[in-house]
């Protein structure tokens, strides 16, 4: 993990997280200039590199500033953009009251350097509005805490995303921010570019293990692929589900929903890194899509409590991991299926059993 590479100034955020395979390398570039991004870039060499000129990217016009070397080594590239914060209510009759609307590409964020740990492999990006006249910011902030991993398990803390070596999971965290009506329930709305060649498609699955994330049966991909669908090339994953709590346990679940992916050319306000990257190919052959993550549910009132809203995502390369069946799962199900089945087998050979033993005291009759 390097934070700010080539740059002596901890005024801007730009954290380079890299994973080094024998044969191949992974770029994570999270950054807070403009709106907060992360590109991901995977390499077909085990030693490119990320390549920044400072000077063009704090520029009005940042595209080229950011490259692998060498070019020709990467195989798959793409960007998550957080673009803004939504806040609303229901009313009736109308259906639903909107606030105005949090821009996160004008928020002012702390440097993420003071939240660096290179040991634990994580950092947290921490900002509010810089201007807030409504004051709903005074004692609350907007959080991303980013976490890479060396290799493959599963977090303790709910909602306990498996993960493996090649992904990081991202944390939203919304603090003691204070909510501008009764009820109110938040909306984030993520972006994703891809380049030519490439697009997005919204999965759910559905299980019947909630031993890991309890209650939770339901779990939501971001999918990457190729127009012909031959494999994955990336994925955003998550559980539907988010939490009020710091400490999260069952009860502290709130409802988490995906409202629908769509395309979102040209309508989104970007983060720098993402033109610095893609350049002149955003307005033309990228593809951008949008989907709005909803959190709480019709009354709102975890969040109207507790003043605190977690949601965690898994971002990788290639097929997302999936949960299988646990040693205890398998036995529980073994037992409640097998029961009923011996118990039918044991009723049957002992109505036969019965049946043989039937006998009369007259003789029949010749």
């Amino acid at each position: 993990m390097q934070f700010n590479p080539g740059w002596n100034s901890s005024s801007v955020n730009l954290l380079h997280v890299r994973a080094a395979g024998p044969g191949d390398s992974l770029h994570y570039v999270w950054s807070s200039i403009g709106a907060p991004a992360v590109l991901l870039v995977a390499t077909q060499s085990p030693s490119s590199a990320l390549r920044v000129n400072w000077t063009q990217l704090l520029s009005p016009n940042p595209a080229g500033a950011i490259w692998i070397d060498p070019p020709d080594s990467v195989v798959y590239s793409s960007a998550v953009v957080f673009t803004k914060l939504f806040e609303f209510r229901e009313a009736k009759p109308s259906g639903q009251l909107f606030y105005p609307t949090y821009d996160l590409s004008e928020f002012s964020w702390d440097s993420l350097n003071h939240t660096l740990n290179l040991t634990a492999l994580t950092a947290e990006l921490s900002g509010v509005p810089a201007t807030d006249p409504g004051g709903g910011f005074s004692n609350g902030s907007l959080a991303f805490r980013v976490t890479a991993y060396e290799a493959g398990g599963r977090e303790e803390r709910l909602p306990s995303l498996l993960h493996t070596a090649d992904s990081s999971q991202l944390e939203f965290i919304l603090a003691g921010v204070a909510p501008r009506g009764n009820s109110s329930r938040f909306v984030l709305e993520v972006a994703t570019v891809e380049e030519e060649g490439a697009v997005r498609r919204l999965r759910s699955q559905r299980s019947i293990d909630d031993e890991y994330t309890p209650t939770i049966f339901e779990v939501l991909s971001l999918l990457a692929e190729p127009h012909n669908g031959s494999s994955t090339l990336g994925f955003l994953q998550w559980k539907a589900t988010a939490y009020g709590s710091r400490s999260p346990r069952r009860e502290d679940g709130i409802r988490c929903r995906a409202q629908g992916l769509r395309a979102a050319n040209g309508s989104l306000p970007l983060s720098s890194i993402v033109q610095a990257y893609f350049g002149d190919t955003l307005g033309s052959s990228c593809t951008i899509s949008a989907l709005n993550v909803s959190f709480g549910g019709e009354e709102g009132e975890v969040y109207q409590e507790r003043r605190y809203l977690s949601w965690s995502v898994l971002l990788g390369f290639g097929e997302p991991p999936r949960d299988s069946f646990s040693p205890l799962v398998i036995s529980i199900a073994a037992v409640a299926l097998g029961t009923p089945l011996a118990l039918l087998l044991l009723g049957s050979c002992l109505l036969l059993l019965a049946q043989r033993r039937r006998y009369s005291e007259y003789e029949p009759i010749n």
